[in-house]
């Protein structure tokens, strides 16, 4: 069995995750085939039950650590279920959101250091990274527009106001400058416009591994 394509993309809340993600698979379906989408935290039995107390609004007096620790079980869990099974049979996985949010929003936001959340987060992967990570970078405040227009209701995370999405975009720009699987994408541009580049990445990627369809 060949190994899989892991590709994660990040991004403050209302950078335009879901749409991409979108595009992206039915790209993919229509061009290489088996394709499987997963989201950070949940995708699992267990994962989902952790994502309901991470976003529940009531559970705001939530120790930053236990924020930490709930995020790495969740992690853990889909790691082992899902995506190491997805790969080793050679399939694509896409994750919205992946170990880079832990380290932007608890590493750098909420100040637990890079050190703790480097070792949780290889505990919890068992050192296994993505292949690609695109990264929607847009400016606080038009992401909170953007929020606005999609309407519903804001989670615990969504709730934390713009000076802290501020800080954990630098904590993604921090991170996308020492690292090269991380691609910075201007996520302010048209949509069209981002998933053209976004597309000619994967493609690329996809024919060096024999993958494209």
């Amino acid at each position: 069995m060949s190994d899989g394509l892991f590709i994660t993309f990040e991004g403050i809340d209302g950078c335009g995750k879901s749409t991409q993600i979108a595009k992206l698979s039915e790209f993919i379906k229509e061009n290489s085939g088996d394709l499987i989408l997963v989201r950070e935290p949940g995708g699992t039995a267990v994962g989902e039950k952790i994502r309901g107390v991470l976003l529940d609004k009531k559970n705001d007096g939530m120790d930053p650590v236990c924020e930490l620790l709930l995020f790495e079980a969740a992690r853990a869990q889909i790691v082992s279920e899902i995506i190491r099974p997805a790969l080793a049979e050679g399939r694509i996985v896409i994750s919205d959101r992946f170990f880079d949010s832990t380290f932007a929003y608890q590493g750098y936001a909420r100040e637990l250091g890079e050190d703790m959340v480097e070792m949780l987060n290889s505990t919890a992967t068992s050192g296994l990274e993505p292949d690609i990570t695109f990264l929607l970078d847009i400016d606080p405040k038009e992401a909170l527009v953007r929020r606005g227009q999609r309407g519903g209701e804001t989670d615990r995370m969504e709730a934390l106001g713009t000076s802290f999405q501020a800080k954990v975009r630098d904590g993604y720009l921090k991170l996308a400058a020492k690292s090269d699987r991380v691609v910075r994408i201007d996520a302010s541009r048209d949509r069209d416009v981002i998933f053209e580049q976004i597309r000619g990445i994967v493609t690329d990627e996809l024919k060096k591994r024999g993958m494209q369809g």
